[in-house]
């Protein structure tokens, strides 16, 4: 079944196209976004269960309009008949107001020409899998889960289950575009808790997917895998810091996309001068091996979508080519600032927050070498898996990634040791010039979670890659 179009939105059309001919007669640029956004989480362990919206439940609008140096915006969530004057006041007051105030600053002013569009006029509406499951039928099936785990080991002291569905309907209309979408995605994740003597240990597994249901069942395959991972780091030892020879997994190596180049390539903080990419265009930051992209229509999974939150369709941006960093990702108004072209990464919280350049599906590219040659290639190191956070610092290009756990690597064979937690560290481009060998295995990408523009503005975002041959420092 395909994700239907929000009736609310088809119910607003006609009004938001006369509330943008009417502004157009006082500015020469006018975009309404709108958004209904829906979708619910629900939670299971051992002693509690809840059922919460999603925390992108949205329903609301943002006009923008050309105030004649920058663009104001004025959001919106009750819109009709009644209030129309209201709004229309509301929109041509903040622009104006924002005008003066700038003005009465007395400090330079950036001014942004005029948006320039071309006539586009598309709808879609993609697959959603399989549509909306009954929320008793879920808390059931997680009850099931929770209970058969609770057979499977006696070191077990807890398991955690969330699964959330969501269904996104947004319209994009000026006076030359007019857009819609309707999609669907849903993600799971488990965490096992596990005790022996008095130590606590955990494992988690999760799944993303452009379409509802596929990823709960899922989680009923994988609990028992991870409960036997979280019993293996009950015998996990801390790793001897050091540089090593590593394999990173693709959820690891989706993490080091995310953090080197997904936020160091925002280009809004290159308009800002805080991002050190910026000094690198065009330039190798990378070993020839390495291949990067980020774009809504460059995998499919939760950040897909036909069109950003400022008209702008999706596309596929190839950042990293053989090694050398070929292009950023952006958002409309920083694009206009910096003269490039805009990539379809304009994004927002919510229709109250601005947009802002946002990273989309981030990932290395497969490669030519098969797995088992890489490990075999190894004379002693680790094979890293799963990450549990990371950060990074786009002005100076160094790198934190929290990982999971490492599998001891000796002669070329696993050992079955395991090491682990990990903190992963580093200058971007060493890092990613020691890439030696990339694996031809299929791509991975996964998205259960929600990406910050610093420790705010969240979006979903997915990350992932293949496995990678590299040179790291752990601790």
């Amino acid at each position: 079944m395909k994700a239907q179009f929000s009736e609310h939105i088809k119910k607003k059309k006609s009004l938001l196209k006369k509330l943008i001919a009417d502004l157009s007669e006082e500015f020469e640029y006018v975009s309404v976004l709108a958004t209904d956004v829906k979708g619910k989480r629900y939670e299971k362990d051992f002693s509690t269960s809840g059922i919460s919206d999603i925390m992108i439940f949205e329903r609301g609008y943002v006009a923008r309009v050309y105030n004649g140096l920058c663009y104001s915006e004025y959001s919106f969530d009750v819109f009709d008949e009644e209030n129309y004057d209201e709004v229309k006041k509301g929109v041509i007051e903040t622009a104006k107001n924002e005008v003066n105030q700038l003005s009465d600053y007395n400090v330079p002013i950036t001014k942004y020409p005029l948006v320039e569009e071309d006539e586009l006029n598309e709808r879609a509406e993609y697959e959603a899998g399989g549509g909306e499951l009954a929320p008793q039928k879920i808390m059931d099936e997680m009850t099931g889960i929770i209970e058969e785990a609770k057979g499977y080991s006696e070191l077990l002291v807890n398991a955690s289950i969330r699964y959330e569905d969501t269904f996104v309907s947004k319209a994009f209309y000026s006076s030359k575009k007019e857009l819609e979408q309707a999609y669907a995605f849903s993600t799971a994740m488990i965490i096992c808790f596990v005790m022996r003597e008095g130590k606590l240990k955990y494992a988690y597994d999760t799944s993303s997917a452009r379409e509802t249901a596929t990823t709960f069942g899922q989680v009923k395959e994988k609990y028992k895998k991870t409960i036997d991972t979280a019993i293996e780091m009950l015998d996990a030892s801390p790793v001897e810091p050091g540089e090593y020879d590593v394999i990173c997994d693709p959820d690891v190596a989706g993490l080091i996309a995310h953090e080197a180049f997904g936020h160091g390539v925002e280009m809004d903080m290159f308009v800002k001068n805080r991002a050190k990419g910026a000094e690198y265009m065009n330039k190798y930051v990378a070993s020839e091996v390495t291949r990067m992209h980020d774009g809504a229509t460059s995998a499919v999974d939760v950040a897909s979508y036909l069109f950003d939150d400022e008209g702008t369709q999706g596309g596929d941006t190839l950042i990293i080519d053989n090694g050398i960093l070929k292009a950023g990702i952006s958002d409309l108004l920083s694009a206009m600032q910096l003269g490039t072209k805009p990539t379809g990464n304009g994004r927002r919280e919510s229709f109250e927050r601005k947009a802002y350049a946002r990273m989309t599906n981030t990932f290395f590219a497969p490669g030519k070498d098969k797995l088992d040659e890489m490990i075999g290639s190894i004379k002693y190191g680790y094979l890293l898996e799963k990450y549990d956070s990371g950060m990074e610092d786009p002005k100076n290009w160094g790198i934190q990634c929290m990982i999971s756990r490492g599998r001891e690597i000796k002669e070329g064979k696993l050992t079955g040791k395991v090491v682990g937690p990990i903190l992963l560290s580093g200058y971007v481009p060493d890092i990613l010039k020691s890439i030696s060998m990339v694996s031809d295995t299929q791509l991975e990408t996964a998205g259960s979670g929600y990406c910050g523009k610093g420790y705010k503005e969240f979006v979903k975002t997915s990350i992932g890659g293949t496995y990678l041959k590299a040179k790291a420092r752990l601790g």
